[in-house]
């Protein structure tokens, strides 16, 4: 089976099958059956992509209920540090996060369910970076949590300080005081 559970309920790494020979590769970046027989039902329903270079940190977002959004995230050209953080009250990882490169050479995906803040940081030159969401994008909606967080200590890798961040991101609360409308089931 191509998916690598996480201890985070229901966040999962995939890993294609890639088929390569000397004209390049082939693999399947999705296929409903085969995530289905992994327990995961999401109907997605819009695909985003973003091009970025080094040192550009996005996140940490997600989107409250009832628009709240599972993702499937990849990498088609670059490498990432992929960061998510598990905002579901009464989860047994609430408020630990959870970081995975996903970059266009090791093809991993990483299926986020709802209840998830998701962010990443680009470790590559350039980045293209894809994701899948079963819900439509609702700016009434949308929450975040502070990428520099002390109460998460999330591990960049980077000097955040040298990190190109939007001036929405900058200003995001801490999670402690973030809004968040998530209960663990």
């Amino acid at each position: 089976m191509p998916f690598i559970d996480t201890e985070f309920k229901g966040l999962k790494i995939f890993e294609p099958r890639v088929f390569a020979d000397s004209r390049g590769y082939f693999f399947e970046s999705f296929n409903k059956q085969l995530f289905t027989e992994a327990g995961i039902y999401s109907e997605f329903v819009q695909d985003n992509e973003s091009r970025s270079q080094r040192g550009v940190l996005r996140g940490l977002h997600y989107q409250l209920n009832p628009t709240a959004q599972a993702k499937l995230i990849r990498v088609v050209e670059g490498e990432v540090l992929d960061v998510v953080v598990d905002i579901r009250v009464g989860s047994p990882t609430y408020g630990k996060s959870y970081g995975l490169v996903v970059s266009a050479e090791n093809k991993k995906q990483l299926y986020i369910p709802r209840g998830f803040a998701h962010g990443f940081l680009v470790l590559s030159d350039t980045c293209i970076f894809q994701y899948k969401c079963d819900n439509y994008y609702s700016k009434e909606s949308e929450g975040g949590i502070h990428f520099n967080d002390p109460q998460l200590n999330i591990k960049w890798g980077f000097d955040l300080a040298n990190a190109i961040v939007s001036d929405k991101d900058k200003v995001l609360p801490v999670f402690k005081d973030c809004k968040n409308n998530f209960v663990f089931e």
